[in-house]
């Protein structure tokens, strides 16, 4: 394939991308927005609040900049440098955001322990670090990674990046982030363990958030482990078709499942028989309740 064959294709991808990253992204806040109105501005306001409000809009926006970087319109290459710089950064921002949900989650499960709470924030003072130090070192230098203008026509031009350098760096930088959602899911699962196995001896049913909040810690380590295999897969320079799926998947896959872990518990705490309904989840004794106060098995 030619030069501006190649480069044409590229940029036929590039806005088809485009396309189903903004209807994605849109059409899943239509559908969340009616129990968005019910569980969060019609509530009063608490911590899992905030952070829901941050991952939700703060998300929004990096996928609709991201979305329309490179060629959907035509930007100049240095101000399109600048915008590649603060997306990188947004997303490192999103995914430490996203970090302190599953803590804050892990907090209510043992009983808003304030020693669990403070142990998991310590460790996930050096994820952040680390973080600011892949964002410094690789993201943000230019002998790295950095972007070009392509011109295909006088009329036809965009931007694109160009990675210099292999994927090992991000790999090596990817093992410690894994190695903080390892730890958290273990957590999670240690704490179902031990639930079914008290729930087990009054023969009772497991409860129902704790299932689900550790279903939650599995879903989101699969998602960061894909994200994190697929940045570093963007370092090996793909092929056009993966280059652009991996681009499809990493601009909506976090920004519509981690508000959803989050007001998926609400819905459920809303629509169940609790006598805790005006109490926001993490703060609910419903987490926490004797077994006896549920009903037995049938």
């Amino acid at each position: 394939m030619l030069a501006p064959e190649k480069h044409l294709y590229a940029l036929d991808w590039n806005n088809n991308i485009t396309v189903a990253i903004i209807t994605l992204i849109s059409y899943d806040y239509m559908l969340q927005f009616e129990k968005e109105v019910t569980f969060v501005w019609q509530r009063q306001w608490s911590v899992m609040i905030y952070l829901y409000l941050v991952v939700r809009y703060f998300g929004i926006v990096l996928a609709m900049i991201c979305a329309v970087w490179g060629g959907l319109f035509y930007i100049p290459e240095a101000v399109s440098y600048s915008m590649f710089v603060f997306m990188q950064w947004g997303f490192s921002v999103y995914f430490c955001l996203a970090e302190v949900v599953l803590v804050w989650r892990l907090y209510a499960l043992h009983n808003q322990s304030k020693l669990i709470l403070y142990v998991l924030l310590g460790l996930l003072l050096p994820i952040v670090a680390l973080y600011i130090a892949v964002d410094v070192f690789l993201w943000s230098r230019s002998s790295a990674v950095s972007v070009q203008e392509i011109m295909i026509t006088p009329d036809i031009k965009y931007c694109t990046t160009s990675f210099h350098i292999g994927p090992m760096h991000v790999i090596y930088a990817s093992i410690p982030v894994i190695c903080y959602d390892i730890l958290l899911v273990v957590l999670a699962i240690a704490i179902l363990r031990k639930h079914l196995k008290e729930r087990k001896g009054f023969e009772m049913k497991p409860n129902t958030y704790v299932v689900m909040l550790v279903r939650h810690h599995v879903i989101y380590f699969v998602l960061n482990l894909a994200t994190q295999i697929f940045i570093a897969t963007l370092w090996a320079r793909p092929s056009t078709v993966v280059l652009y799926l991996i681009l499809l998947f990493k601009l909506t896959a976090p920004f519509i499942i981690v508000p959803r872990l989050i007001i998926s518990i609400w819905d459920t705490h809303a629509n169940d028989n609790c006598v805790h309904l005006s109490t926001m989840f993490e703060d609910c004794a419903c987490l926490t309740s004797p077994p006896e106060l549920e009903q037995p098995e049938d």
